[in-house]
């Protein structure tokens, strides 16, 4: 499962969750959460791995090019060098290596421009892809942790109600005891 789909599985856990009465908190299930943490900690690996593949799959255009760009450079001067017998045929082989040598030029700056900018967008899209699915993760798990904390607030919120549900029912029973007592000793005392 992709990291996308666990942040979702996450998103829809949080806003499906069973609302407690009178509150704003909501109950979730803990183990279907640490399922989810834990897909999520299988899945960036993965995820940062083809991060990792995209910058050397640029890593190795760049150095394809250079090795190209390198076998045009020695093949024009192996040219200009076959060119160099006589005069006429040496300036005309000047020539020639010169304008190869420039078109060489001119293609290994435009083959490296090209590879730098893909290599560049491939970066850019690797590392904005990496910045969304971990601002995702920290939302989604932000989310989740407010809405166990909310939870946990409704528990002692509860808690807090039966406790004193207990101490009013204890002095009741106290001051029903102390009337039942007060009423047992007047007829004793006629």
């Amino acid at each position: 499962m992709s990291v996308r789909d666990t942040l979702t599985r996450l998103e829809n856990m949080v806003v499906g969750a069973t609302r407690l009465p009178f509150t704003e908190k909501t109950f979730v299930n803990d183990q279907e959460l640490i399922r989810c943490v834990e897909e999520l900690r299988k899945d960036l690996p993965q995820e940062l791995r083809r991060a990792n593949e995209i910058v050397e799959q640029r890593d190795k255009i760049l150095h394809e090019a250079e090795k190209e760009a390198e076998r045009i450079r020695k093949e024009a001067k192996q040219y200009a060098n076959r060119m160099t017998e006589e005069s006429e045929i040496v300036q005309q082989s000047k020539d020639r290596a010169k304008t190869i040598l420039q078109q060489t030029q001119q293609q290994e700056r435009e083959i490296m421009e090209r590879t730098r900018k893909n290599a560049a967008q491939l970066q850019n899209d690797a590392d904005a892809y990496a910045n969304q699915v971990f601002d995702q993760l920290i939302s989604h798990v932000n989310g989740t942790f407010q809405g166990v904390r909310q939870a946990e607030a409704g528990l002692q919120q509860a808690l807090s109600v039966l406790q004193q549900a207990k101490e009013q029912m204890n002095q009741q029973a106290a001051r029903q005891a102390q009337q039942n007592a007060g009423g047992e000793m007047a007829p004793a005392e006629q």
